[in-house]
């Protein structure tokens, strides 16, 4: 049976900025394990008999599916809670709800709109929470983003990541998971759509170097890494016509991967619009490993979740 290490035994975790480069690379380290011993087909029960409640007040087809496979793959068991399921949908306080849930669970994962509903969850709750996503904040999709490109290069050092379109809360995640990791990354998006000044400070504290700018043909040049992220998310459906107009230009083509190195990858943490932010012949192309980093976000969460859970 694989080693896990009690160090990050209770911790949550909400944001990548609240945990360290060494802190990361043990979630990674133990995530390509989990990985390898998945594909031999041997168990690795490290979480008998733990359940994680997954509280949804966002759809999913990849968080949803991965946490809940992944605990009935480490020897626990999920349960699905729609928010509209819950009496937090009607009214009781996260605080109230961190505490009852408390008691009946070993883990809370959460997916919802305010970055500040799950700190907040984090705060009273005596169990760890894990953030499956937020307006501002995906750190379980940054997780799987910087394993697979591990995973291909076999380093972080030296790597240039570029990313393009709207500079969202996968684009925040992504930045400063590749700042303490040591890649250089730099964010191409329309004038308007920057990553969040807050997670470009965090970046640059981290140590990372980290460029913004509007012109996409030049910010691929000598790349590693493309990715990118739909240009119109969950609760923006009424900007979508303008987001399309703004973004022109900075989608994924084959035009576009001819001008990075040769060797580049492409990263899209899905579902795409095809002919929108990617093309469709790039993300089944020989330059994509879209299909291995989606399968990652199961690896790296049961690496995750193995660590933090008691």
């Amino acid at each position: 049976m694989v080693a896990v290490a009690d160090s990050l035994k209770g911790r949550s975790f909400t944001r990548v900025a609240d945990w360290s480069r060494d802190e990361l690379v043990e979630v990674l380290d133990l995530a390509d394990e989990l990985k390898r011993l998945q594909h031999a087909g041997e168990e690795h029960h490290l979480l008998p008999g733990r359940t994680l409640g997954m509280i949804f007040q966002k759809p999913s087809t990849r968080t949803r599916v991965s946490f809940e496979v992944g605990i009935y793959q480490l020897g626990g068991s999920g349960l699905y809670l729609s928010a509209g399921d819950l009496q937090l949908g009607r009214g009781e306080t996260i605080k109230d709800t961190a505490h009852v849930l408390s008691r009946y669970l070993d883990a809370i994962m959460i997916r919802t709109f305010e970055q500040s509903d799950v700190e907040e969850l984090a705060g009273h709750a005596s169990i760890p929470v894990i953030n499956g996503l937020t307006d501002s904040s995906h750190p379980c999709q940054a997780l799987a983003d910087v394993m697979t490109i591990r995973e291909r290069f076999g380093r972080f050092d030296g790597l240039k990541v570029v990313y393009l379109g709207d500079g969202n809360n996968v684009c925040a995640s992504l930045m400063v998971a590749c700042a303490k990791l040591g890649l250089d990354f730099v964010a191409a998006t329309p004038p308007g759509y920057a990553p969040e000044e807050e997670a470009v400070r965090i970046a640059r504290e981290a140590g990372g170097n980290v460029e913004l700018t509007n012109d996409p043909k030049a910010a691929v040049e000598g790349a590693d890494v493309l990715f990118t992220d739909v240009w119109t998310s969950m609760g923006q459906d009424a900007e979508r016509e303008r987001r399309l107009t703004d973004l022109a230009g900075y989608g994924i083509d084959a035009d576009l991967v001819a001008r990075a190195k040769e060797s580049a990858i492409v990263l899209h943490c899905l579902p795409a619009h095809y002919g929108e932010e990617i093309t469709e012949d790039v993300l089944y192309g020989p330059h994509s490993v879209v299909w291995d980093q989606a399968e990652n976000r199961l690896h790296a969460q049961k690496a995750l979740m193995a660590l933090v859970i008691r």
